[in-house]
């Protein structure tokens, strides 16, 4: 991978984190996400587990599609 390519993927991959990090701190949370229908809670006395499996599904789909567009756009 040339050096200047890489750089250019830095950049992007330091924006994405720069965006997502300002919506946090603006929303608190991203809206929808761990709240979707799939997303398991089991509640019993004192104790509470969370599986959001649908998240889970959801963000992976969205990143591989995301990977996938740079690795052609930068290829």
């Amino acid at each position: 991978m040339d050096g200047q390519i890489l750089g250019r993927l830095l950049i992007l991959a330091g924006a994405v984190i720069l965006l997502v990090g300002v919506l946090l701190a603006a929303f608190g949370r991203i809206p929808l996400l761990g709240r979707l229908p799939g997303d398991l809670v089991f509640r019993r006395d004192g104790l509470t587990v969370y599986v959001p499996l649908t998240t889970m599904l959801l963000l992976s789909a969205v990143l591989t599609i995301v990977a996938t567009l740079l690795w052609r756009l930068f290829r």
